[in-house]
């Protein structure tokens, strides 16, 4: 776990520092710095199960709230028949870039609750 962990702290610093040139970085250089020091501490054996909460339901939230946005996944999927991401870096097409950001919550959430279940599993032993 400890490797699992220090790779997704790289990912996501590495992601968070992509964010420069993002419409909205003030929000997603935080959700991944969040989520880097998640990793880091577990990584260290430091577990911290309200803020493994706190990531899941605020990044399951806004998850939610691009899936179903008029211009998310559901207008991806539907009206613009799976049109591929990764095209460009630069998503010019709205459906395009809330289709990432929620691939990349899914990401975050995943990597959260792998932990969050590690936590328990040290937990019990």
């Amino acid at each position: 776990m400890k490797i699992f962990n220090l790779v997704f702290v790289f990912i996501f610093i590495v992601f968070a520092a992509l964010q420069y040139n993002d419409p909205d970085p003030y929000i997603w250089v935080p959700i991944y710095l969040y989520s880097a020091a998640l990793c880091y501490l577990a990584a260290q054996k430091k577990f911290y199960p309200k803020a493994y909460l706190v990531g899941v339901i605020v990044y399951g939230l806004y998850a939610a709230y691009l899936f179903f946005d008029k211009t998310g996944v559901i207008d991806w999927i539907t009206e613009h028949h799976h049109e591929s991401m990764v095209q460009t870096m630069k998503a010019e097409k709205p459906w395009i870039e809330e289709s990432r950001e929620f691939f990349g919550l899914v990401i975050l959430i995943v990597v959260i609750a792998i932990n969050w279940a590690y936590m328990k599993r040290v937990q019990k032993h």
